[in-house]
């Protein structure tokens, strides 16, 4: 079986081409193949499949196995090894995802494999049964809760995949290893919840840090930047765009509030390919 490694801001999947043929086991191929020392190693598996409303669909596995509804860095990295192979049509496309459709711009020098890529990721999904997150009905924005012995506030967020953001004057190693994994296990969240752990830089300019559901912290998280930057904009702290910069580098964000969608731009990177035995 062929496949490909990408990555895009640190954030990196193995990539098959499962149009023809979808193999048995998809969750335990993620686990294999996401090894970082007896594997190729990655975040996760992402299968590039034949779509039934759209010509394909992405169908994305975290390392531990568990399937994702929606991965912002992981469809720029679909969307890109989808034009370079020639299976897209045109740059602009749509792609299926559990999370619903989402359409795709690849961007490039002509004649040269694609570098960036704009996803429109859909409006973001607020209210608490959206996410979903256990509790009173409507939307939560800046809510106490105590999470590992600590008084933490959230908002919750929902990109397709749920996320908890939370804002902080400054974010170490340990903040991140205590609160990420017991808030994504927290009975709060049924599906269990990605953290983000946001720090305001200026109006325009977030720094972040998240710790994924079923893969623990990543260098980068699309779905993160998006789910963080409409938490900042709905407690009033950021403008309508600007940048999210992570461990693994910067994507743009932009969200006009409302219904209005989220588009995330960021760069997607070929690391290598090969065979699996």
């Amino acid at each position: 079986m062929r496949f490909w490694k990408l990555e895009g801001c640190g954030n990196d999947y193995v990539y098959i081409d499962a149009r023809q043929a979808l193999p048995d086991d998809l969750p335990a191929l993620a686990r294999r193949l996401s090894l970082r020392r007896h594997g190729v190693g990655a975040d996760g598996l992402i299968a590039v499949c034949s779509g039934e409303a759209a010509p394909l669909r992405m169908r994305m596995f975290n390392a531990d196995g568990s399937e994702a509804e929606m991965c912002g860095n992981g469809v720029r990295g679909f969307a890109k090894l989808a034009f370079d192979q020639g299976w897209s049509v045109g740059s602009s496309f749509e792609v299926e995802t559990l999370a619903g459709p989402v359409f795709v711009e690849v961007r490039g020098p002509v004649g040269l494999p694609v570098s960036q890529v704009q996803v429109g990721m859909g409006r973001p999904r607020l209210l608490r049964a959206e996410i979903p997150m256990l509790g009173p009905t409507g939307q939560v924005v800046d809510e106490p809760l105590e999470v590992a012995g600590r008084d933490l506030c959230l908002t919750a967020v929902s990109m397709g995949n749920p996320h908890a953001v939370l804002f902080f004057s400054s974010v170490d190693d340990a903040l991140v290893q205590a609160v990420g994994p017991s808030l994504e296990n927290d009975p709060r969240f049924p599906r269990r919840v990605n953290v983000g752990f946001a720090v305001r830089q200026t109006a325009e300019h977030l720094r972040l840090r998240v710790w994924e559901r079923g893969s623990g912290e990543t260098l980068a998280c699309g779905t993160g930047a998006c789910a963080a930057w409409v938490a900042g904009r709905l407690q009033g702290l950021l403008a309508e765009e600007g940048q999210v910069e992570f461990l693994g580098g910067t994507v743009g964000v932009r969200w006009g509030g409302g219904t209005q969608p989220v588009f995330l731009t960021g760069p997607s990177r070929l690391v290598f390919e090969g065979r699996l035995p």
